[in-house]
């Protein structure tokens, strides 16, 4: 586990809550990258947003799928550090001539 990863499951256990399960988690982080496209569409695309609508930060949403996939890694037991490292492998090999 990385140090976030270690941050976020040592709330968990001092709250004593249980990680949810793979589909739950996939479906919050849907959820929250849903959330992210709007703010990105009302500040850099053509959509305005509602004077009615609730007042978002990007960086706030950027954090929820961040927790979202922190829990996602914990409860499957993947360390997010090693499969960074492995993306930036196959990147620096696989696909170094593609861009």
């Amino acid at each position: 586990m990385n140090e976030d990863q270690k941050k976020l499951d040592a709330h968990f256990t001092k709250l004593g809550w249980p990680y949810w399960k793979p589909y739950e988690i996939l479906a919050r982080l849907v959820e929250e990258v849903g959330e992210l496209a709007r703010i990105i569409n009302h500040t850099f695309g053509p959509k305005p947003k509602k004077a009615t609508e609730e007042a978002q930060e990007l960086e706030l949403e950027v954090g929820d799928i961040y927790f979202a996939l922190i829990c996602f890694a914990n409860s499957n037991n993947i360390n997010l550090s090693d499969a960074l490292d492995k993306c930036i492998h196959k990147g620096e090999t696989r696909d170094k001539d593609r861009f």
